[in-house]
C-alpha cells in the first residue's frame, strides 16, 4: 500500500520515553498500513534506543522502521526520517512529545481526501499544545490569521501574533517540497526546527489549515533545549541557526509574496531578537562580541533586512546600548516571556 503520511521522530537516548511518541502515532492512526513511523536512532550511547527502536519494527514491520546513523544532532536525524520516508506527506515528532488521537485520524481523512482528489497541497498546518509538567497546564496554539478548512495561498494569510508563529510542531509538509531544494540543516546543532519553518516555505504554493489540536509538545524537562539556562549555554547554536536563515534569501528581491515576505522578516526579527536577548544573558567572554559579528555579517548580506530586524521595534527593544540598555532589554524579555 502506498504510505499517506510518514513520521520521523528523531530520537537520542529516549529510552525513556519514546515508547508514548510511537503508540500514540500507532493508536491514533488506527494502526494504518498508508502510515509510516521512522524511529531514527542519531547514535545513542546511554540507553537502549536503537533496540527499542528495532523491537517495534519487528511488532509492527509494515509501519514502524528503525534507523540508525552515526551521532549528527535534530537536523541531520530529521534529514535521515525523511531520506527514508515513503509517504506522499512528512511529519517530525520529537521523541518526548506525542499526538493526539482524534486529530490525527481528522488529518488522515483530510490527506487522504486529497490523494483520491489528486489535489496537491504543499502545506498542511494544525495546532499544537504545550503540555507543561510541572502544574498539568496546558497552552493551546492555533493560527486566527489562516482560513479554515479550504485551500488558500500566502497571499490570503493575516497577520500572526508574536507569540503565534508557525512551528514545526504545526507543520505536515508534502515530502517533495522538502527534497526539491534541500534543507540546509547544520549538524551537532539545537533549534534548526527554525530553519524547518522558515526555509521551504517560498516552495509551498499551496497550503491548507486543519484546526485540530494535533501536536503535544512536552515542556519540563531540565535538559531540555528550551530550558532557559540550556539555551543560555547553547547560544552559539541560535547564532548558527541565524546565519543559515539570514543566507537563504534575500527576502525583499526573493519573496515574490509580500505577505510571505513580511512574515519571514517578522520570524527573522524574531531569531536575531533572540541571539541579541540571550547573549547578553550569557556568561561567555565572547558573547557580545559574537553578537557584533552576527549583526554585522547581516549588514553586509541584506541592508535593507539587517535595517528591518535591528532598527524595527523588536530589534530597539532588544539591542538598547550601555548596561542601562542591556537591563531594560532583558527586563522586557521577562515580561515577554
Amino acid at each position: 500500500m502506498n504510505k499517506i503520511l510518514s513520521f520521523g521522530i528523531p530520537c537520542y537516548n529516549s529510552s525513556a520515553y519514546m515508547d508514548h511518541c510511537i503508540s500514540s502515532i500507532l493508536e491514533g492512526s488506527d494502526y494504518a498500513e498508508d502510515v509510516q513511523i521512522i524511529v531514527v536512532d542519531d547514535g545513542s550511547t546511554k540507553d537502549d534506543t536503537l533496540a527499542k527502536a528495532q523491537d517495534w519494527e519487528r511488532r509492527y514491520p509494515g509501519i514502524v522502521k528503525a534507523v540508525h546513523q552515526e551521532n549528527g544532532g535534530h537536523g541531520i536525524a530529521v534529514m535521515k526520517g525523511l531520506e527514508n520516508a515513503e509517504g506522499t506527506y512528512y511529519k517530525v515528532v520529537d521523541s518526548d512529545d506525542w499526538v493526539d488521537a482524534d486529530a490525527l485520524k481528522a488529518l488522515l481523512r483530510q490527506l487522504r481526501r486529497f490523494e483520491e482528489l489528486g489535489t496537491r497541497v504543499d502545506l498542511v498546518i494544525s495546532n499544537y499544545v504545550y503540555e507543561h509538567v510541572e502544574d498539568g497546564k496546558q497552552n493551546y496554539v492555533s493560527y486566527e490569521a489562516l482560513p479554515k478548512n479550504k485551500i488558500f495561498t500566502w497571499d490570503d494569510i493575516g497577520h500572526f501574533s508574536m507569540s503565534k508563529y508557525l512551528l514545526m510542531h504545526s507543520l505536515c509538509y508534502r515530502a517533495d517540497v522538502l527534497r526539491d531544494g534541500g534543507l540546509p540543516m547544520p549538524p551537532h546543532t539545537f533549534y534548526v526546527d527554525n530553519i524547518y519553518a522558515y526555509v521551504p516555505f517560498p516552495r509551498c504554493k499551496t497550503l491548507y489549515y486543519l484546526p485540530v489540536d494535533l501536536y503535544r509538545y512536552f515542556i519540563g524537562r531540565e535538559d531540555q533545549s528550551v530550558n532557559e539556562k540550556v539555551l543560555i549555554s547553547r547560544i552559539d547554536h541560535y547564532w548558527r541557526v541565524a546565519r543559515v536563515m539570514m543566507k537563504s534569501y534575500h527576502l525583499y528581491d526573493d519573496i515574490k509574496s509580500a505577505k510571505l515576505r513580511s512574515y519571514m522578516l517578522s520570524y527573522f526579527t524574531i531569531i536575531m531578537a533572540i541571539c541579541s536577548v540571550f547573549s547578553r544573558l550569557s556568561d561567555r567572554p565572547d558573547a557580545m562580541d559574537e553578537l557584533k559579528a552576527l549583526w554585522d555579517e547581516l549588514k553586509a548580506y541584506d541592508s535593507r533586512m539587517y535595517r528591518r530586524a535591528k532598527h524595527g521595534v523588536v530589534g530597539i527593544a532588544t539591542n538598547l546600548p550601555g548596561k542601562v540598555g542591556e537591563k531594560i532589554t532583558i527586563g522586557g524579555y521577562r515580561v515577554a516571556q
